[in-house]
């Protein structure tokens, strides 16, 4: 067991004073039997007229905030402790029915993990079957688990990490094409590539703890992590971040979950003026153990 602290900043810059409208944050982590939520506090600078709470279709804490002002900057603050209990290594406990590949998932759970198994992307040359025939056999009985590590490994060596701070996602046909991405571009690549499998595979956004990054000293820089889930019956939704070569919570911080990842953008927003007021937004995220700063 850990206690995580998260210290999460989004600042955005403008030219001149604009009229902010409504912006809608995700940072709130998921409470669940291995991370308990113990506190979280949110500061907006300029003050919002109203912050209202909701869960969104997948169950996922988002907070609306209104402004009735104008202004040149406008900053979000997140401080979150968290109770983690992390899964060291993976715990296949895997049906019978499913405990080689491929299997078919049973009446009762098909039609919820339907969504799921649907294909995002569109592949019309087949890119990401011809990359998963270069360490899989397709429609060879294999072990379920042993598929999956697999995959995961397969991006976790085979690709190479880009940071990029432009929003979105680049197709699975792009990533691989390019051998390198962000830690989006690596959970869709495995969402899909699972998808295609016959997984039901589900985007994660939150928080990873970098034991490098730890120590009293709030530092800056940091981004925050994405990674998948995978519904195994008899295991539940397993994850696994390609990016790191994770299998299991160790070290993630889950906030929200997604059939794909528009729908768990940390923080976007609006403002009424031209385009050129933006002048940028500067993101700092730390996450350290509650030991380092005592």
């Amino acid at each position: 067991m850990a206690i995580f602290l998260v210290r999460h900043i989004t600042t955005y810059r403008y030219r001149r004073a604009v009229r902010l409208g409504r912006h809608q944050l995700m940072a709130r982590p998921r409470d669940s039997f291995d991370q308990r939520l113990i506190d979280f506090s949110l500061n907006v600078t300029p003050e919002p007229s109203e912050v209202r709470w909701l869960h969104d279709v997948f169950g996922n804490c988002v907070a609306q905030v209104e402004f009735g002002c104008d202004s040149d900057n406008l900053r979000f603050e997140c401080v979150i402790k968290v109770d983690h209990t992390p899964e060291n290594a993976p715990d296949f406990r895997i049906e019978d029915h499913a405990k080689d590949h491929p299997f078919a998932y049973q009446a009762e759970e098909a039609p919820d993990l339907a969504p799921y198994v649907q294909r995002w992307f569109s592949d019309p040359e087949d890119h990401l079957g011809r990359w998963l025939d270069t360490f899989l056999v397709r429609g060879t009985r294999r072990s379920t688990g042993q598929v999956l590590m697999t995959l995961n490994e397969a991006i976790s060596d085979g690709f190479a990490y880009d940071r990029r701070t432009a929003p979105g996602t680049q197709s699975p046909s792009t990533t691989l094409e390019r051998r390198k991405g962000t830690c989006r571009d690596f959970a869709v690549l495995m969402i899909e590539a699972a998808r295609s499998l016959g997984f039901a595979a589900r985007f994660i956004t939150g928080y990873i703890y970098v034991p490098d990054r730890d120590g009293p000293v709030w530092l800056g820089g940091g981004a925050t992590h994405a990674w998948c889930q995978i519904y195994v019956p008899g295991s539940g939704w397993v994850e696994f971040d390609p990016t790191n070569g994770i299998v299991g919570n160790r070290d993630l911080i889950r906030v929200a979950v997604a059939r794909v990842p528009s729908q768990a953008i940390p923080l976007f927003g609006t403002y009424w003026g031209a385009r050129e007021d933006e002048l940028g937004m500067d993101v700092d995220v730390n996450v350290k153990t509650a030991a380092a700063l005592s």
